[in-house]
C-alpha cells in the first residue's frame, strides 16, 4: 500500500513544488490550459516530477469535499522537525525563540489555518502531541495555503515533560485561556515564550495550566464569549510580534 499523502489544490502544490517536497506524481485535469496549471507543469518538468492528465472525475474522487482546482500531488507524508535543531536555528539566527503549542486542536481547518498565521508571524514551530491532535492531512496543507512545507511541525510526547525542559532553557510559557489572569495584551511576550492555544471545545487541559507561568485571555464584549481557535490563535501571534517589533531598535 502507497504511503504517499495528497496534496490539492494550486497554492499548496506550487508551495510543495518550491520547498522541494518529495513529490512522485501530479495529476492535473485533462482539458484544463490555465496559465496557473501550466505553472504547476513547468515546475514539475523542471524536477522531472510525473506529470499525468486526468478526467476531472478522478479528481473529485479522489479529494471529496476538497476543491482540488484541477490538481492533485503524490508526495511523501510532511517530515516532523526536531525541537533541538529548531532551536539550534534560531540560536543560529540569533531569533528570540518563539514556539506555538497546541494542546488538543482536532479540526483540521484550525491546524492548518493556525499553521498558515504562524509561518507568516516567523514562529519558529509548531508543536503538536501525538495524541489528541488533527491530523496533519491534505487538507490542512489546502487550508494553510502551503505554509506547512515551510513551518517546522514538531511532534512532542508528554507535553507537561516538553514544558519543563524548556522552562530550564529560559523559555516562558503563556496559556490562553478564558478565565487567564490577564489581557494578552498587557502581558510581556518579548522573552523567549511558548504559547499554548487549547482544544476547539475544552481550552487547555488542566495539567498543562499548571504548567504555565502565566494565563492570558483576549476580553471578549458581544454575545458570543469565545473566538475560533485559529482566529484567537492568531491575535496572540501578533501580539509577540507587535511587543518584539516595538523593542526592536
Amino acid at each position: 500500500m502507497s504511503t504517499d499523502s495528497i496534496i490539492t489544490g494550486r497554492n499548496s502544490v506550487t508551495e510543495a513544488l518550491r520547498a522541494g517536497r518529495s513529490i512522485t506524481k501530479l495529476y492535473i485535469a485533462a482539458g484544463n490550459d490555465t496559465q496557473p496549471l501550466q505553472r504547476i507543469r513547468d515546475m514539475a518538468q523542471e524536477k522531472d516530477i510525473l506529470v499525468e492528465q486526468v478526467p476531472n472525475k478522478i479528481l473529485n474522487q479522489l479529494a471529496p469535499g476538497n476543491r482540488h482546482q484541477g490538481v492533485i500531488a503524490f508526495a511523501a507524508p510532511v517530515a516532523y522537525a526536531s525541537l533541538t535543531d529548531v532551536l539550534a536555528d534560531s540560536e543560529a539566527a540569533r531569533r528570540v525563540p518563539f514556539l506555538v503549542l497546541l494542546d488538543g486542536i482536532e479540526d483540521v481547518h484550525n491546524l492548518g489555518a493556525i499553521i498558515r498565521t504562524a509561518e507568516c508571524a516567523g514562529v519558529d514551530a509548531v508543536l503538536l502531541p501525538k495524541r489528541r491532535s488533527a491530523p496533519v492531512n491534505e487538507t490542512v496543507g489546502k487550508t494553510s495555503a502551503g505554509a506547512v512545507e515551510y513551518m517546522p511541525l514538531v511532534q512532542i510526547g508528554n507535553i507537561s515533560q516538553t514544558l519543563k525542559k524548556l522552562k530550564k532553557q529560559g523559555f516562558w510559557i503563556i496559556g490562553a485561556d478564558m478565565e487567564g489572569e490577564m489581557d494578552y495584551f498587557h502581558s510581556s511576550l518579548t522573552e523567549p515564550v511558548v504559547l499554548i492555544i487549547g482544544s476547539e471545545g475544552r481550552g487547555i487541559s488542566h495539567l498543562v495550566k499548571e504548567n504555565c507561568d502565566i494565563l492570558v485571555q483576549i476580553p471578549m464584549f458581544g454575545q458570543v464569549n469565545s473566538l475560533n481557535a485559529s482566529v484567537a490563535a492568531a491575535l496572540l501571534m501578533y501580539e509577540v510580534v507587535r511587543q518584539r517589533q516595538a523593542t526592536t531598535p
